[in-house]
């Protein structure tokens, strides 16, 4: 599948080759290095047929302020895509973190009048129980691939890579070590660190999960979408 602007899905290859043409850096973390990608390097595929997504936001939904912009941003990008669905049969599902679990918010749907119920007024606040929302969004993955194997997966993981749930960093590392050996997902963490003093940790866990790391100048629904595409 050829990789294009604007394509379908997540094409990692194109996007790598994009990177490096535009002269992107690399930053090295604990063991290995991250490309420095931007937004516009994302490519899609080209694509022959009726094949279709499942996108699947990991958005964490801790803190207050900043947790309620991220959701209005995943809001709006879930939105938008779903208004094309006709077209395109992508399915999405969100899982937020925050409090003692994370929850599956969005079970995968393609109706825009499911979404916007389910995620109106969505609880914000709390820990960070991030590991505990990666394999929740694994093991949603897994078994929708079973139900469903001809479904491409992406998973756009929105956080600042911090964890304070019961499985804390540790548990981060294991999962996207995880979830990058099964390969059901091709992976997108949007970095929403913010602050003079930055961690880099979500950078570590794109590193962990073999994904496209972006940071975003401005979080909303149309830079949300940008990244996977739509």
């Amino acid at each position: 599948m050829r990789a294009i602007v604007h394509g379908r899905g997540l094409n990692l290859q194109g996007t790598v080759m994009a990177a490096a043409e535009r002269g992107a850096g690399f930053k090295s973390i604990p063991g290995g290095q991250l490309v420095d990608f931007r937004p516009e390097d994302l490519r899609g595929s080209l694509r022959r047929g009726m094949e279709s997504n499942l996108i699947v936001f990991v958005v964490d939904a801790s803190g207050s302020m900043a947790a309620r912009d991220r959701l209005s941003a995943v809001s709006g990008a879930v939105v938008s895509m779903l208004q094309d669905a006709y077209r395109r049969r992508d399915k999405v599902a969100v899982v937020t973190v925050r409090g003692a679990q994370p929850e599956v918010l969005l079970p995968p749907t393609g109706s825009v009048e499911v979404a916007v119920k389910r995620m109106e007024g969505a609880p914000t606040g709390g820990r960070t129980p991030l590991a505990e929302g990666l394999v929740m969004a694994q093991d949603l993955i897994e078994r929708q691939a079973r139900k469903e194997p001809s479904r491409r997966a992406i998973m756009v993981v929105l956080s600042d890579g911090r964890a304070t749930g019961a499985a804390g960093i540790k548990g981060v590392r294991l999962a996207a070590a995880a979830i990058a050996r099964r390969g059901l997902s091709a992976n997108v963490v949007i970095d929403c660190e913010r602050g003079r003093v930055q961690l880099g940790l979500a950078k570590e866990l794109a590193q962990g999960l073999g994904a496209a790391w972006v940071r975003l100048d401005e979080l909303n629904a149309d830079t949300v979408a940008s990244v996977i595409g739509i």
